[in-house]
């Protein structure tokens, strides 16, 4: 092994060391980067990294990242999601389930929408849980449909994650949203499945809407309901993603649309204010400074373990695998897996991707079939115990009653039915190529 290689391995460990001692995320990658990166081949780091920053910054695809972050928190402050649970809550009917399969239609809409899983999450948990409770379902499946409805918009287009992924792949972002659009409606298929079969197999734990509820509410003024919140938000996401997915607008310049639509869907709503357009450009600015500074930092990383012949260890390591290409990409999908219990997808995927990208691109992986395959086990990540993302967002807002373990144990089955869903799109490819390929990408 050669010293380079050494400190390749060096820096892999370190980012680890310091991350579990409590380092930000960002401020590890740089020093680490920064650190190894200057033992191994000295100044010459700093004279190759402005060239990959300013490749960062000036990426115009990217762009349309702050406009969709614009886009979902506005629709956010707007406020849809309690309006849409009212509506879905009566038109569930008798139905057994009916309220848990509304978060799940809600959660793909407000995935098609705002793409933020937090922000999701919260909503649905604040809104959702202490009414779920109160009509008798079951702890553990309110909280985990809450969290499995929330991380839809990982997968769910417009997802960011397919945004960054389409840049480091090489790929359209037109083509990976087409390529996300089964495997993310498959997935709330089966949550929608098993939400209803629990409603045959144990009604106790998902009763229906008491029938004085339902009959509060006439048939005319749901319907006029139905169309005055649902139709505004699902008009802005054919818009958007049609748009997108049928090649007339690039990405950029449908999120510039994305997110003008979601100031008049906010308008139309009533909920328009100079102080929720402040609040709403703030958080917008807060969260893309925080992203954009992370994959700014992960440049440093990337170029230092790059440098270090870190690939060629990486390389090395698949050469032990046995199974060809398939064992490859299964053992690239478990460390995606597991490195989504500890670090942001944003790092994972300007990180651990690229290193794997030569050995898919000289096996000749369709790339599409991948990134599909990513975006779900990165969802998966988000609700594995013990540090799933969606369970800390959810045991924020959960009210007294509810205890972590609650949580826990709700969220195992949909994290079965993600793996399923995995499993279906690895067995199949064309659950994720047959799209993109029917519209001509």
């Amino acid at each position: 092994m050669t010293p380079n290689e050494i400190l390749a391995l060096l820096t892999i460990g370190s980012f680890f060391v310091l991350l579990m001692i409590g380092v930000p995320v960002a401020l590890t990658l740089a020093v680490t980067g920064f650190f190894f990166g200057y033992l191994g081949f000295g100044g010459l780091l700093f004279n190759l990294l402005p060239a990959r920053i300013y490749g960062v910054t000036a990426n115009y695809t990217l762009i349309a990242i702050p406009l969709f972050v614009f886009m979902g928190v506005m629709l956010e402050k707007s406020r849809i999601a309690e309006e849409l649970m009212d509506v879905i809550g009566h038109l569930a009917g008798g139905l057994r389930g009916g309220m848990g399969v509304g978060i799940i239609l809600v959660g793909v809409l407000m995935g098609a929408t705002t793409g933020i899983v937090g922000a999701t999450v919260v909503t649905l948990g604040l809104l959702m849980l202490p009414a779920l409770l109160r009509r008798g379902y079951d702890k553990g499946l309110a909280c985990g449909a809450i969290c499995a409805s929330g991380s839809l918009g990982q997968i769910i287009p417009p997802s960011l994650v397919l945004i960054l992924l389409a840049d480091i792949l090489g790929e359209s972002v037109g083509t990976l949203f087409a390529a996300a659009v089964v495997p993310g409606l498959l997935l709330s298929g089966i949550y929608c499945v098993y939400i209803i079969s629990l409603g045959i197999l144990r009604p106790d734990a998902v009763p229906a809407v008491p029938a004085e509820e339902r009959a509060a509410v006439s048939g005319r003024e749901l319907a006029l309901k139905t169309l005055r919140v649902g139709l505004p938000p699902i008009a802005l996401v054919v818009a958007v993603l049609g748009s997108i997915i049928g090649g007339v607008a690039a990405p950029t310049e449908a999120a510039s649309m994305g997110a003008l639509g979601s100031v008049v869907v906010a308008a139309l709503a009533r909920r328009l204010s100079w102080q929720v357009l402040t609040e709403t450009v703030r958080a917008t600015t807060r969260t893309t400074a925080a992203m954009f500074f992370i994959l700014v930092c992960s440049q440093v990383f990337a170029l230092a373990f790059r440098g270090l012949q870190g690939e060629q260890l990486v390389h090395g390591m698949f050469g032990f695998l046995p199974g060809g290409i398939g064992a490859d990409i299964v053992f690239m999908l478990v460390i995606v897996f597991i490195l989504g219990f500890f670090i942001e997808w944003i790092e994972i995927s300007y990180i651990v991707v690229p290193l794997f990208l030569p050995i898919l691109q000289n096996a000749g992986v369709d790339l599409v079939w991948t990134a599909a395959l990513i975006a779900v086990v990165l969802q998966t990540s988000f609700l594995t115990p013990p540090f799933g993302w969606a369970l800390f967002f959810l045991r924020g807002v959960a009210p007294k009653g509810v205890s972590t373990m609650d949580i826990y144990r709700g969220v195992v089955p949909f994290i079965a039915m993600q793996v399923l869903t995995a499993a279906l799109v690895f067995a199949w490819p064309g659950l994720a190529t047959w799209l993109p390929r029917a519209i001509g990408w």
